[in-house]
């Protein structure tokens, strides 16, 4: 059975619900980006910056190894619940994390944040899925849209605030109020039917999941940096994710309860959307790490307003997801977003890979303008039909799955498209500027604007071509692999979205409520 389709009063209390849950994915959203531009002055305070990037990784370990449970728990036990519970861990991990003494405390505290951050998402999704039907959720992708940008664009900026004013412990507290506004509201608002299942948790399948993630997110993030693509320590992760992972498969199909029931992926939609949400992972987060660099290093951009140079590319993907939804909403078609989305994609990439250090603003914010319109087309229009592939009791799951794909191809676009950066500009640094450009970038291809400020002017063009060239060979690896968006897209079968049309107000309505309190 579908999502009741709110209206009047339960309408506006749908809208509080939304808002809530908007905040709540804002809190996982924004941490990182906050945090990013406050590691700096907690690496002064606290030490341990051998340990730095273990502040990150430990996060992003939780995160992705958490998600699937969380969506699973939800599924079992009711997702109103669940949700609240992962509000409050993240608030507690925060609220640690702010109280570090040592690198250790932060990287141990960071990981109790994680495990919160991982239900956030999937808990925003999946109650969205519960509350509104497919056809009506389209209108609604705007405000998820512009959550991720204002994420994006605001969060190096707020966390140098912050830290700049408060210190870098309130890039942590910061949390506190917006997560008990997120509490209040879906604590007396949203009215979830409560679930008692008396299934196990699949607690096998759910340690060889975290397993298989943990390897694959250690191999992205320690390849090429930490250890080399060919050491033992890599090798070995590989083998135990690749174990890990062919285990979990295998009891999954014994399972009485699987973590990830293998039975959705019988739907070539939530497929062929699971491939896709990867692939637009890999591809976005790449972007966001590089094209700010390039402006930075290339075309002399303040590296303070670092999020404010995305904004061309972030701008179009919040007008072409606004639209899609509207019209998603309004006609019940979506099969040309995804394929609009795909040749938007790779040609928008394909531009980007043509920047040198001749470029302009103006044209590489028309290039990325493109990019953000392919992601418009495909972001939030995944899910949906992810949710809409799936029966209402998969929809934690479902929701949950869609999530980890495109949290593992991030892992992997960093990774590999950093790889292929980090050796081109390596390389064009010793033709350019022989011993000493090798010297320079041997610690790290990705020098900052106080060292590039300090070289001189014939190592500093060296560096500008070596960072042009990297790009290059970055966005061009990202077209490449977006064109299987493409061709995935033209294997979507268009399956009428339920809820469609006026039909949905005489369907019957499924136990979700909003409370009319409000």
């Amino acid at each position: 059975m579908g999502a009741a389709v709110p209206d009047g009063r339960q309408q506006r209390s749908v809208r509080v619900v939304l808002l809530a849950l908007m905040i709540a994915m804002m809190l996982a959203m924004l941490d990182n980006m906050i945090i990013g531009t406050a590691m700096p002055t907690i690496v002064g305070e606290l030490g341990g910056l051998e340990h730095l990037s273990w502040v990150v990784t430990s996060y992003t370990l939780a995160t992705a190894a958490s998600t699937p449970i969380w969506g699973k728990l939800g599924d079992l036990y009711g997702r109103k619940g669940v949700f609240l519970s992962s509000i409050v861990l993240f608030l507690i991990g925060s609220v640690l994390s702010g109280m570090a003494q040592d690198m250790g405390q932060l990287i141990a505290f960071r990981a109790v944040q994680g495990l919160g951050a991982g239900g956030l998402m999937v808990g925003v999704m999946a109650i969205i899925g519960d509350l509104i039907p497919p056809r009506e959720r389209g209108k609604y992708q705007g405000m998820m849209a512009a959550v991720m940008a204002l994420a994006m664009i605001g969060g190096p900026l707020v966390g140098g605030t912050i830290t700049d004013h408060w210190g870098w412990r309130w890039t942590f507290y910061i949390n506190l109020p917006l997560g008990a506004v997120a509490l209040i509201a879906i604590s007396v608002v949203l009215h979830l039917p409560k679930k008692r299942s008396d299934a196990r948790i699949d607690y096998l399948g759910a340690a060889l999941l975290t397993v298989g993630i943990t390897a694959i997110v250690l191999v992205t993030t320690w390849g090429g940096t930490e250890y080399a693509w060919t050491s033992a320590v890599i090798t070995e992760l590989i083998g135990i994710g690749v174990a890990a992972l062919v285990g979990f498969v295998f009891w999954q199909t014994r399972a009485a309860e699987p973590i990830l029931p293998l039975h959705i992926f019988r739907s070539r939609n939530f497929t062929l959307m699971s491939a896709i949400g990867f692939i637009v992972g890999f591809v976005m987060f790449g972007a966001t790490l590089f094209l700010p660099l390039y402006q930075q290093s290339v075309q002399g951009a303040s590296a303070t307003n670092s999020g404010l140079l995305l904004l061309p590319m972030l701008g179009a993907m919040l007008v072409t997801s606004m639209v899609a939804g509207r019209v998603t909403t309004r006609t019940g078609r979506y099969k040309v977003f995804p394929v609009a989305g795909g040749v938007l994609l790779v040609g928008g990439l394909y531009l980007l890979s043509l920047m040198d250090t001749e470029t302009s603003r103006l044209t590489s914010g028309v290039y990325m303008a493109v990019v953000g319109l392919g992601m418009g087309c495909l972001m939030q229009i995944t899910m949906l039909v992810a949710q809409n592939s799936v029966e209402m009791k998969d929809m934690g799951v479902a929701s949950s799955s869609s999530t980890l794909f495109r949290t593992l191809g991030s892992s992997f676009g960093v990774a590999i498209m950093g790889a292929l950066f980090n050796h081109r500009v390596q390389e064009v640094m010793a033709e350019r500027a022989g011993a000493l450009g090798s010297r320079m970038t041997e610690q790290s291809a990705q020098l900052d604007a106080a060292s590039l400020a300090k070289l001189p002017e014939a190592a500093r063009e060296a560096y500008q071509h070596a960072v042009s060239s990297g790009t290059h060979g970055a966005f061009l690896l990202g077209a490449a692999v977006a064109v299987p968006v493409l061709i995935a897209a033209l294997f979507v079968k268009e399956v009428p979205l339920k809820g469609a049309g006026p039909k949905a107000q005489d369907a019957p309505a499924a136990p979700t409520q909003v409370s009319e309190a409000v």
